[in-house]
């Protein structure tokens, strides 16, 4: 736990401190209800945004990859409830084209697509694919976009002056669907920001991942870098907000099979 805090806390002291009055308001919530306000605010803030994303793939020789990429996401309503993600790959040359769409809900699976140019192809990802490796990153085509609340239940195990730790267990219908058998949330008290996911099978924690820096952007706190290592296999990817800009005014239509195949350029520049 110290080694946690003196990894997260150093950079995010400046940056997440609010008035102690919102942590104290937050006490009385259930599980459920941090891990939502959680997921709010790593997904669901502003109304929608773009961000402009340096993707660093190291692997367990030390040898690194480079990949860049424009996210677009649009809320659907005011509740949390359904939204959509966009993904345009520009580096490197061979994947530029690439494109990663999802619709997201709550109550049912996801609808995901990903188009690749090279085949002039494009793939429904199914539920059972959500689960496995983004264009050869250590994240999931899931952590891109957010893995619904309602899938697993949720326990406060511990809390401190910082944080809720919260333990999350796939329900009995959703257990067949992954890999882990649960995965504690370290989640900023003040903020709601999960600033520490790791993720346990057969008790040993084989996946973890980390927001490594914070900012405020437009009034919102914004994950500005984060990373993901797979322990197991000694490999860490890192991603960079280089650019970040919320309530831009997307189009709906920018989140159809039309724009896979010609992206919207305006919105991705």
């Amino acid at each position: 736990m110290k080694r946690l805090h003196r990894i997260l806390w150093g950079g995010l002291l400046a940056a997440l401190m609010l008035a102690p009055a919102a942590a104290v308001a937050a006490q009385e919530l259930s599980a459920s209800e941090i891990v939502k306000k959680a997921k709010h605010m790593a997904y669901y803030q502003g109304k929608d945004g773009n961000a402009r994303v340096k993707m660093t793939i190291t692997d367990a020789q030390g040898r690194k990859r480079e990949k860049e990429f424009t996210i677009l996401r649009k809320n659907m309503d005011d509740q949390d409830q359904e939204q959509r993600f966009y993904v345009y790959f520009h580096q490197p040359a061979d994947e530029s084209g690439t494109v990663f769409m999802v619709w997201k809900y709550v109550g049912k699976d996801d609808d995901r697509w990903l188009y690749l140019p090279a085949l002039g192809h494009v793939k429904r990802i199914a539920a059972s694919d959500e689960r496995t490796s983004f264009v050869g990153s250590d994240f999931f085509y899931e952590d891109v976009s957010g893995r619904n609340p309602e899938e697993d239940d949720h326990e406060l195990i511990k809390t401190d002056d910082t944080y809720y730790v919260v333990k999350s267990t796939p329900k009995p219908d959703n257990k067949a669907k992954v890999e882990f058998d649960s995965y504690t949330s370290y989640i900023h008290k003040a903020t709601f920001l999960p600033v520490s996911m790791q993720f346990e099978q057969g008790g040993k924690v084989y996946r973890e991942m980390k927001v490594l820096s914070v900012k405020d952007i437009q009034g919102y706190k914004t994950t500005v870098k984060n990373s993901v290592k797979d322990l197991s296999r000694g490999s860490e990817t890192v991603l960079e907000y280089t650019s970040v800009k919320y309530d831009i005014g997307l189009p709906d239509d920018v989140f159809t099979e039309r724009y896979l195949r010609n992206p919207p350029r305006e919105h991705l520049e």
